[in-house]
């Protein structure tokens, strides 16, 4: 979905060695105190601090209150006066304290992404039409807010085999984009990502909960995928050429395989309808230059270990992701786009695997499942759309999202936003 991202213009170009970006206060320095009366869900675009790959630390769970699904007090909209708004206050204080927020500092989808004014200075839209649209992928819309941030729509269309189905997954935006959030801000203290806000006046509220406010990037023309598990197109490399992507495996291995370690295994950016192609890091360096292809493949198996050690700790195998990266204004590389959802990810549960067949999933591997099955009577060689999904299907599809959402966060979907 990374190719519906518009250019702005930086070249790729030298990051320096092993940093994802400047320093932009000094590491443990103390935010100053905020004022009373002044909301923290406020949202900036400035750069993160860098993160040396090498010192990340490892992710944990941030603390959350009891009961409060994906939105901590301090992120709680404002209630009507009275002891319910005094409550709601004393929430968003004590929310942002417990993160050492200063003023405007928003704490939704991760730490450090910034700081501007207070929210009651931001400008609310009240419908999607007043942004103008910039472009469409499969299952996204992109929207221009202003000259440094976009708006990125998941909807709830589903693909498969490259085709955009006609039926529709009910709540699959709000799915992947909870799910996104879920990790983006889990990962914060890993690499910096996109995400400036997902609950902010400037989402109109036609797509709340399956929107995200972000940083406008120069996006790297690359599809980094870390395959932990061998499956897919991986599975079918392999039994042609004994390897994935230029990188050599022992033989013997089947279906479903787990790899001694993660490998990068990069992919073209196809137009849309198209197909990508995967490539070995000998191309990828080719194209962006080798430091920044370093620097890819670091980034992204250094985040798929991190969530396949997490997603193991909930019951599921992470098998292998997809993530896309940018550069901002100031050269740091940026995780954007969505990432590690059911629509980018083969997620599996632990109970039952079991290698030499085809695992069953949390993700839209059900549905390619039925559409190459006798009772679709679709012939996937042939230039004939898809048939519509049975409501079954649908509905089958639907759960599985939602379930690999709550298996992994441990959070309730009702409580998400948008509903």
């Amino acid at each position: 979905m990374g190719e519906i991202l518009p250019q702005v213009g930086r070249p790729a170009h030298d990051l320096g060695q092993l940093t994802f970006g400047p320093v932009s206060h000094p590491p443990g320095s103390a935010l100053p105190a905020r004022p009373a009366g002044a909301s923290c869900r406020a949202t900036a675009a400035a750069p993160r601090p860098a993160v040396m790959a090498s010192q990340a630390p490892a992710p944990a769970a941030r603390p959350r209150p009891p009961n409060s699904g994906h939105r901590t007090p301090a992120m709680r909209a404002p209630t009507d006066g009275g002891a319910g708004g005094a409550r709601a206050e004393e929430g968003r204080r004590r929310g942002c304290e417990r993160i050492g927020a200063g003023p405007g500092v928003w704490v939704g989808g991760g730490r450090g992404v910034g700081r501007v004014g207070v929210a009651s200075r931001l400008r609310a839209v009240s419908k999607l039409a007043d942004y103008r649209p910039v472009a469409a992928g499969k299952v996204r819309h992109l929207y221009e807010v202003d000259a440094e941030l976009l708006l990125l729509v998941a909807s709830d269309r589903i693909s498969a085999f490259d085709h955009v189905l006609g039926s529709e997954i009910p709540d699959k935006g709000r799915v992947l984009t909870a799910m996104s959030v879920f990790w983006f801000e889990k990962f914060a203290d890993l690499v910096p990502h996109h995400v400036v806000a997902w609950d902010d006046p400037r989402i109109p509220a036609e797509v709340r909960g399956r929107a995200l406010l972000v940083r406008k990037l120069d996006m790297v023309q690359v599809e980094c995928v870390a395959r932990g598990y061998l499956t897919g197109s991986g599975i079918v490399e392999y039994r042609a050429t004994g390897s994935v992507c230029g990188v050599p495996l022992p033989a013997g291995l089947v279906e479903a395989s787990e790899l001694a370690s993660p490998i990068f295994t990069p992919a073209t950016k196809a137009a849309l309808g198209e197909h990508d192609e995967n490539v070995s890091f000998e191309h990828v360096a080719g194209e962006v230059g080798a430091e920044l292809a370093g620097r890819l493949r670091d980034a992204t198996l250094a985040v798929y270990s991190a969530a396949r050690e997490f997603a193991r700790s909930r019951g599921v195998i992470l098998a292998d992701t997809k993530f896309e990266f940018g550069l901002d204004a100031s050269g740091t590389l940026v995780l954007g786009d969505e990432v590690l959802t059911p629509d980018s990810s083969r997620y599996w549960p632990v109970d039952g695997y079991e290698p030499g067949r085809v695992q069953p999933s949390f993700d839209k591997q059900f549905v390619r499942d039925w559409l190459t099955s006798a009772e679709s009577g679709w012939d996937r060689a042939s230039d004939t759309p898809p048939p519509p999904l049975p409501d079954d299907v649908v509905a089958a599809t639907r759960a599985r999202y939602v379930e690999a959402y709550e298996r992994i966060s441990g959070l309730s979907f009702a409580d998400w936003i948008g509903a």
